[in-house]
Parts: C-alpha cells; sequence; structure tokens
C-alpha cells in the first residue's frame, strides 16, 4: 500500500517522518514541490515527492496533514474515489482559540462531502506533531482515535496507527469526529494556553 503526506508543516513532516520510519512506502505531496522535495530527501531515499494531486492520485491511503480549509480546497479539483483519506485536521480559528465548525458537522464529515467516492477516517487529531516521533514518547503509550464509516478503511489505518507505535481506539462513525475535534481544540488550550505544553495527550482510560 503506497501512502501518500500532503502538507510539509510541523504535522506533516513529522507524519513523513513516523510513517517512512514504520517502513511504509511514502509519497509527500504538497503545493510548493520543492519542500516536497526536500523533506522527501532528508527522510530518505526511498520516498517520493510531487504535486498534490499527483501525490493522491498515487496513493491508496492519503494522510490530509493540512489545516482544515486547506484540505478541503487541495480536494476541489481532485477524483479521490476509492482513497482512503485520513484527516487529522481540527478546524480552528486563526487564534487557536475556537472551532470554525462543530456539533452539527466535523472537519471530516465536510472532507468527505467534498470527497463523496472517498473514504474518510479521523486520526491522529488529538496527537501534537512533537509527539509523532516514537522516541519523544518514552516508552509512554499514546492512544489513537479512529472514526470512520468505512470499515475496511478505519482498519487499514488501525494498522498504520499500531506500526506507528501507538494504540489506535475505535471511535465509531464519522460523525464522531463532532466530539473528537473540540477534544482536539481542548488538548490544544491545554497546551497552548493553560501551559502544559506540546507533549501531553488525551486518552480513554477504563477501570
Amino acid at each position: 500500500m503506497k501512502i501518500a503526506v500532503i502538507g510539509t508543516g510541523r504535522m506533516g513532516t513529522a507524519l513523513a517522518r513516523g510513517i517512512a520510519g514504520a517502513h511504509r512506502e511514502l509519497i509527500i505531496g504538497a503545493r510548493n514541490a520543492n519542500k516536497a522535495t526536500a523533506l522527501a530527501k532528508q527522510i530518505g531515499a526511498q520516498v517520493e515527492a510531487g504535486g498534490i494531486s499527483a501525490s493522491i492520485k498515487a496513493a491508496d491511503l492519503v494522510v490530509m496533514a493540512l489545516p482544515y480549509e486547506a484540505n478541503l480546497a487541495a480536494l476541489k479539483d481532485v477524483d479521490a474515489s476509492g482513497k482512503i483519506l485520513v484527516d487529522v485536521s481540527n478546524p480552528i480559528t486563526a487564534d487557536f482559540k475556537d472551532l470554525l465548525v462543530g456539533h452539527t458537522t466535523s472537519a471530516a464529515e465536510e472532507l468527505q462531502a467534498r470527497a463523496p467516492g472517498a473514504r474518510v477516517v479521523k486520526a491522529f487529531n488529538t496527537i501534537f506533531s512533537d509527539l509523532l516521533p516514537r522516541e519523544a514518547r518514552n516508552g509512554t503509550s499514546l492512544q489513537v482515535f479512529l472514526a470512520s464509516d468505512d470499515a475496511d478503511a478505519k482498519r487499514a489505518v488501525e494498522s498504520l496507527v499500531r506500526a506507528m507505535g501507538f494504540e489506535p481506539v475505535d471511535a465509531g462513525p464519522l460523525r464522531n469526529s463532532r466530539f473528537l475535534e473540540p477534544m482536539g481544540e481542548m488538548n490544544i488550550q491545554f497546551g497552548f494556553f493553560l501551559g502544559r505544553g506540546t507533549v501531553a495527550a488525551p486518552i480513554w482510560q477504563r477501570v
């Protein structure tokens, strides 16, 4: 299975490194092809690079690691039918203090509406980029919540999550992204506004 990571920002870079470290076939896509090429060379000779449309077309599983509105724009003229699209975004405002959508829809559902033939999975939205490298977790088991309406797509992302050293947690259908994204925003509040830093993540703990 070929995986594409779309985006070369902090989240995209960390995800690309983590996926490459899990020995997955990888292509990095970005609006700026030079940035994609530079990151691919940093990660390893086996990593490919290209534009957004070409990278999505070439991959089986696509990690959309752009901000919410940029994710939607990236899919405007791309046929993603049959692709697994992993939405890692939180639809936050520019000041990080609020959500752009919520309660009656979610970033993941809006992505599904933009690409109706794709199989969207919500994942990684409660994990800061600083915690994506395995060595940054110091052996701590962190959970990644997965929401999707497609069981096979969810299993494929679950396999990737495990390969990257996280514990996948089935969070139900895609509409439950309406709950996961506020969790992501609360994590941002803890990290940036309440002094906890970017080395914490929520877990669902049973007793």
